[in-house]
């Protein structure tokens, strides 16, 4: 199969150098590598002048393509004619050496596949066990502590027991980090968008939205959600990578938190369009109970401001649902 690479870059040239010089290391290598910049600056470009790298082409793009989703269709309308599988990656990743054999390989052992998205490694700290510990999660005979906001929803009844990687009901699932580093392959509804791949085919009917701007937090959840009511999507947690998370570029944290709040209510509504009563009460009652969680981080972590203007920013989101709720793109 062959396949192509597009990462989505924004003021972050180191980060990207380094993704980079871990792709050269793969034992199987992209075909192409198409990396779509909108930075407002050329130091990523003059460092892609001054290091070379196999395959790769450059694209600067302006205003009206910037954005993640922007730029990841703007990425795809570049993809050469004979390519199968389409991969995306976030700039702030680093591969493990084998990344795109796994991933591919994947497509043979489920060639019903339409998506498939590798593993990050080191974000979480997983033990191998029988047993588990009330504060711990448990999955496929491995272990994981469980954060104070599980602990409280499952106080609170605020929790059931779908499987990581699928939207319950009330949305505020467990995501795919709850998927033990198993060496399995799992099913999925939801894939991170940043360490994804697709059969290029899905793309002649399915595009990112532009509902999400800028950073475009969820904009993943939302386009594996439609996805998934065609086909079959997987996780591989043999195709590991490792996530560095880079503070260029991201939004400010009073944007970030009111993208939380809009943005979980949009791609809640994507899936489930006419919620019940009980779900309606869930969802909002998680998203009080997660706010009051991060204002009391002010008092008890170090980054007191990010915590407060965080918080300040998923009150007004709420807030803003009364008054004006996103219009749906089904």
């Amino acid at each position: 199969m062959k396949f192509s690479l597009i990462i989505c870059t924004y003021m972050r040239p180191k980060a990207l150098f380094n993704l980079l010089k871990s792709v050269q290391l793969q034992s199987f290598y992209p075909n192409e590598i198409i990396v779509v910049d909108s930075s407002t600056n050329n130091n990523t470009n003059d460092l892609l002048k001054k290091n070379s790298f196999k395959n790769l082409s450059y694209y600067k793009v302006s205003e009206e393509n910037r954005g993640l989703t922007k730029q990841r269709n703007f990425g795809i309308s570049k993809i050469a004619p004979n390519i199968d599988i389409v991969c995306f990656l976030d700039d702030d990743i680093l591969l493990e050496k084998e990344y795109f054999k796994n991933l591919l390989e994947t497509y043979k052992i489920y060639p019903e596949a339409l998506a498939v998205g590798g593993y990050i490694s080191n974000e979480v700290n997983w033990i191998q066990k029988e047993k588990t510990m009330s504060n711990e999660f448990y999955y496929d005979g491995w272990a994981r502590k469980e954060s104070v906001r599980f602990l409280m929803r499952k106080k609170l009844k605020l929790l059931d027991s779908t499987a990581p990687g699928f939207m319950p009901t009330f949305s505020n699932g467990r995501s795919i980090s709850f998927l033990p580093p198993s060496g399995k392959t799992y099913p999925v509804e939801l894939i991170m968008g940043g360490v994804s791949s697709y059969k290029r085919k899905i793309f002649k009917n399915f595009s990112f939205s532009n509902y999400f701007e800028g950073y475009g937090l969820y904009e993943d959840a939302d386009f594996s959600l439609r996805l998934a009511k065609v086909g079959k999507l997987y996780i591989n947690t043999a195709a590991k990578l490792e996530h560095h998370h880079s503070v260029e570029g991201r939004p400010n944290k009073f944007k970030y938190g009111k993208m939380v709040v809009r943005n979980g209510w949009y791609v809640w509504r994507i899936k489930y369009k006419n919620p019940s009563l009980k779900a309606r009460f869930k969802w909002n009652s998680i998203a009080i109970l997660l706010l009051v969680i991060r204002f009391f981080n002010v008092f008890n972590s170090q980054k007191k401001m990010e915590a407060l203007t965080e918080s300040f920013g998923r009150f007004y989101g709420l807030i803003s649902l009364i008054f004006s709720k996103p219009n749906l793109k089904l």
